[in-house]
C-alpha cells in the first residue's frame, strides 16, 4: 500500500473552541494499537470528552473514544483507554509549566493522519465564562447579518 501524503482529518473538537480560549497549539504523535489505527482509518472517533494530563513526566490523552474495530478479534482495544502522546522534551516542559497556572487545561482539537502517521492537535486553553460564550455568539451573528446585508445590497 502506498504511503498517504497530506493531512486527512478524522475528528475535530468544535465544542472546544466554543468552551475555551485557545492560547497555544501543539502537534503530537499518539501511541496506538493496531485495531485503533484500523478504526481511525474507518473514520470513527470522538474527541468531545477528551483531555490530556500529565502522569509523571509523560503526557497522556484520556477520555477520547475510539470504538472497537468491527473486524477485530478477542484482542481488540478498550474504547476509552489512556493513550500516550509523543512530544519533544522541551515541548513537554513548556506545556507542563503553563498548565501549573490556575485555570489552564490541555484539550484535543483534532485527530488526523499526516503522511500516514496518526497525530493529535492539542491546545493549552482556559475555560470561557458563560458571558464570554454569549459575546462570541453575538459577534458571530452580527458578522453574519452584516455579510447578508452587503450581499443583498450588491445583488440589486
Amino acid at each position: 500500500m502506498a504511503k498517504q501524503l497530506g493531512r486527512k482529518v478524522i475528528a475535530s473538537n468544535r465544542k472546544a473552541r466554543h468552551d475555551y480560549h485557545i492560547e497555544d497549539t501543539f502537534e503530537a504523535g499518539i501511541s496506538l494499537w493496531g485495531t485503533e489505527v484500523k478504526a481511525l482509518r474507518a473514520g470513527r472517533c470522538s474527541l468531545v470528552d477528551g483531555y490530556a494530563a500529565f502522569s509523571g513526566d509523560e503526557l497522556w490523552l484520556e477520555g477520547v473514544h475510539i470504538p472497537e474495530y468491527t473486524q477485530g478479534t478477542w484482542n481488540n482495544h478498550a474504547p476509552r483507554r489512556k493513550r500516550k502522546l509523543l512530544l519533544h522534551r522541551d515541548e513537554l516542559l513548556k506545556i507542563e509549566s503553563k498548565t501549573r497556572e490556575k485555570g489552564r487545561t490541555i484539550v484535543p482539537l483534532a485527530l488526523y493522519f499526516k503522511d500516514g502517521y496518526a497525530k493529535v492537535e492539542i491546545a493549552l486553553a482556559t475555560g470561557k465564562k458563560l458571558y464570554d460564550k454569549r459575546q462570541a455568539l453575538r459577534e458571530r451573528q452580527d458578522r453574519r447579518e452584516a455579510d447578508r446585508a452587503i450581499h443583498s445590497r450588491s445583488e440589486r
